[in-house]
């Protein structure tokens, strides 16, 4: 057997190796030399981000960006040493259509991290924010590049696509230092409305932890089957939820504390059913019979029986 024409590849292999292994340990070299530039963007980045007041989640994104930035430059320049014939341009071409379905496919992904990004930036709430969204609402945990994570009041960790928070209502109840809440007390019809605003704001002023200014207030909103509704309001600081619930459990219990000690009614709600009997001697008389209709002015019509009793003589 003739082994001599592969002795002869095998030894154009060695040559080319050797000639390539110059440039092999120049990429080497300059690939370590970006592991170091990226680690130490890195660190200067988180540290310029951090002590101009971004969050924390940003500063990480930001110097983490940084990172692979740097990284990815250093391949490139370490392949374009090893492989002179290699330019950026030709692996572009080199990806063509297969680049652009891997973009379809990472469509909701890139979507989410460049959500994620301009959430960060844009900085519509933070870590530790109380948020609602549709029927989820909790305590902001962590907002990454894909997803943000609540944890709910009841224990629980929602996570959200970074895509649905950017595009859709969000409410913030967190966003600033004092909330608004109100509450509809009914009185009983006969009370004086003007004496029972004055308790309830009384018992608002006297709740421990209630914000003076804005002033709480009490209005007149609803003329009820049973009741006068009268919604009083007030503002709270901070307007964390448990700080809401237990200054909403300490105004309710001053206002009905109050109003029942000063004889104000407060009624539930009653029916009042009344029976109509026919064969009443009452019956059809406005000015006697038990339904409560008025008698009206001038003529009444006669009762029924009246006037069955004339029909017959």
């Amino acid at each position: 057997m003739d082994f001599s024409i592969a002795w002869q590849k095998l030894n154009q292999i060695g040559r080319d190796l050797m000639a390539v292994l110059p440039n092999i340990a120049i990429g080497v070299v300059v690939l370590v030399l970006f592991v170091l530039l990226a680690r130490g963007a890195r660190s200067l980045v988180g540290r310029v981000t951090q002590g101009k007041g971004k969050s924390h989640s940003l500063s990480l994104l930001l110097s983490r960006l940084a990172y692979v930035v740097m990284l990815i430059l250093g391949v490139l320049v370490a392949i374009t040493i090893i492989l002179p014939g290699f330019t950026p341009a030709s692996l572009i071409s080199a990806l063509g259509v297969s680049g652009i379905a891997i973009g379809f496919a990472f469509k909701d992904i890139f979507q989410n991290f460049l959500a994620g990004i301009l959430l960060l930036l844009t900085e519509p709430f933070k870590i530790d924010d109380q948020i609602k969204y549709k029927e989820f609402e909790g305590t902001v945990e962590s907002i990454q590049t894909r997803a943000t994570t609540i944890r709910t009041y009841d224990g629980r960790r929602v996570v959200i696509p970074n895509a649905e928070l950017f595009t859709n209502a969000v409410i913030v109840n967190t966003a600033y230092e004092m909330l608004r809440l109100q509450y509809d007390v009914g009185i009983g019809y006969g009370d004086d409305i003007a004496r029972a605003r004055q308790l309830m704001l009384e018992a608002v002023h006297e709740t421990e932890g209630i914000v003076q200014d804005p002033a709480p207030d009490a209005l007149v909103m609803d003329l009820a089957d049973s009741t006068v509704n009268i919604r009083v309001r007030w503002w709270v600081n901070p307007p964390r939820r448990a700080d809401v619930l237990d200054a909403r459990d300490k105004v309710l219990e001053s206002i009905k504390n109050k109003l029942t000690a000063n004889g104000i009614d407060m009624p539930f709600p009653t029916q009042q059913i009344l029976f109509h009997d026919q064969t009443e001697v009452t019956d059809g008389d406005r000015r006697t019979q038990r339904e409560g209709w008025p008698a009206g002015k001038g003529d009444v019509p006669a009762a029924r029986a009246a006037i069955s009793e004339s029909s017959e003589q």
